[in-house]
């Protein structure tokens, strides 16, 4: 794909690093950042035997250097044994909020919110945000409008259609632990790429499932952009993507394409996707955070590469191993 940068963007200046910039188990990595310090969340790994909490957290100043801070989470009851995954953390009137899906195994997954008063938790539940009545919801992503007002995006499944699979919806938030429970269509698969599996058991049936997941929202230049992994996170069909809207609830451009034009698998890092978005320390330079396989495909370690905005979109210049900048 031939790119143009757009004026005075490209690599930043200031940073080195190799990734994977964590070596434990680390997938859907998300970054926020509290005064001068990066925190970061994600799926998996280990859980802390002595708690029970699940959720680690991370802490950097650079986004380079990584310190465990221990498990955030603590388990709601009736869930102690469930499947944890995804989660996400908002600042809103002076506390903290995660959301994050929990279910059994790979189904039955809802959303749910828990609050804190530090950004490194202990975070304790408050209960089920998605509504009741959806079979399965994960991937909460929170994102701030320029009105002021907050939008959940997520990812639900819908059976319709000529692609059925998972999809990603937007409601817009009442409350920091409320949904309207008005969910607008975003995204669904248009692409072969998007396909998590073919003849998949899903729902009483079997459908050629596709995915669209881990949606992350950023405002550029009048338009909200919602970069979301497609494909199979189990292998090399994995990648990142892109639709744009000049509202939250859209309507969203969902075009057909024929490979994930953000970020895509490579010779050196199998599956790259589920990135969150940061700002580094300059104040300008735009991150995204993501997992990626190990070589021997063990682990979904976290990894970071600058996002370059072309002419065709976002760009995520990656996945690299050595970065070096002057």
């Amino acid at each position: 794909m031939s790119s143009t940068l757009t004026p005075n963007e490209g690599s930043p200046s200031g940073i080195s690093y190799v990734n994977p910039v964590f070596t434990d188990y680390f997938a859907d990595p998300f970054v926020f950042k509290v005064g001068s310090d990066y925190y970061a969340v994600g799926t998996g790994g280990q859980v802390d035997s002595a708690s029970e909490r699940v959720f680690r957290v991370l802490r950097s100043t650079n986004l380079v250097e990584w310190t465990p801070l221990g498990f955030a989470l603590n388990k709601p009851e009736g869930h102690e044994n469930g499947a944890f995954w995804a989660p996400e953390i908002t600042q809103r009137h002076g506390r903290f909020y995660m959301y994050y899906s929990v279910g059994r195994g790979d189904k039955h997954h809802h959303l749910r919110v828990a609050v804190s008063e530090s950004p490194e938790g202990p975070y304790f539940d408050k209960g089920q945000l998605s509504a009741k009545i959806l079979p399965f919801a994960i991937d909460a992503h929170v994102y701030r409008h320029t009105d002021g007002c907050d939008y959940m995006f997520y990812a639900v499944d819908l059976l319709g259609g000529e692609r059925p699979g998972t999809c990603l919806v937007v409601d817009r938030m009442l409350a920091p632990d409320r949904l309207e429970g008005n969910p607008h269509l975003v995204a669904r698969a248009t692409a072969d790429w998007q396909r998590f599996e073919k003849g998949r058991s899903m729902y009483g049936g079997i459908y050629d499932w596709h995915t669209l997941e881990g949606p992350a929202a950023v405002w550029h230049d009048g338009r909200v952009y919602v970069f979301y992994s497609g494909g199979n996170w189990q292998n090399e069909s994995y990648g990142v993507d892109f639709v744009t809207a000049e509202h939250p609830l859209g309507p969203y451009a969902n075009g057909t394409i024929d490979r994930p034009r953000t970020l895509a698998t490579s010779s050196e890092v199998l599956g790259p996707g589920h990135n969150s978005i940061t700002v580094a320390a300059d104040g300008k330079t735009e991150f995204a955070v993501y997992h990626g396989w190990d070589k021997e495909r063990t682990a979904r370690l976290m990894r970071i590469d600058p996002i370059l905005w072309t002419d065709q979109g976002p760009v995520i210049d990656g996945p690299s191993v050595v970065r070096k900048t002057t």
